[in-house]
């Protein structure tokens, strides 16, 4: 793919959510399709006519398991943020429809007990999950996410835990 055909791709919207537990902590799951590696936040595309919140307490519980009763929204980021996939990538995702993803980000207190998490849903996303520190999720996030992860955590440092 040539540099001009690269960036006439667009962006798909996404959102992404930060669920943190009574600690301060962060809900990571490790992707299914990359194991031992590759630990995220739940996230998903936004269907047509979805507004971003409904997207995204729909994606946690697709997700997750965690029903939108078991959460309160503390806030949400701005401004959307964006990440480029990598080039190799791009003919293999989305069916080389896009570029990267532009996503608003949520933080939701989960409210629920652990037990009220399932990744054992229809679709599975994760193998395993278990609260992290941010900085330990930036480390374990693929490369091209990181910087997004870090904008995030900046955006809702005066909810999180240092």
């Amino acid at each position: 793919m040539t540099p001009e055909e690269l960036a006439a791709l667009p962006y798909r919207k996404n959102v992404g959510l930060v669920l943190i537990n009574a600690e301060g902590l962060i809900f990571a799951g490790q992707r299914i399709d990359n194991p031992g590696h590759a630990w995220q936040m739940p996230q998903g595309g936004i269907d047509a006519g979805e507004r971003p919140k409904e997207a995204a307490l729909r994606e946690l519980q697709e997700e997750t398991g965690v029903r939108p009763d078991l959460v309160e929204k503390l806030a949400k980021t701005e401004d959307w943020l964006v990440y480029d996939l990598p080039e190799e990538l791009i003919g293999n995702i989305w069916g080389g429809k896009y570029r990267g993803q532009k996503q608003k980000w949520f933080l939701f207190r989960f409210l629920g007990q652990d037990s009220d998490v399932n990744i054992a849903t229809e679709h599975p996303e994760f193998s395993v999950w278990r609260w992290m520190e941010p900085a330990e999720l930036v480390e374990k996030i693929v490369p091209f996410k990181r910087a997004v992860y870090e904008q995030v955590f900046d955006s809702f440092a005066e909810h999180l835990k240092k």
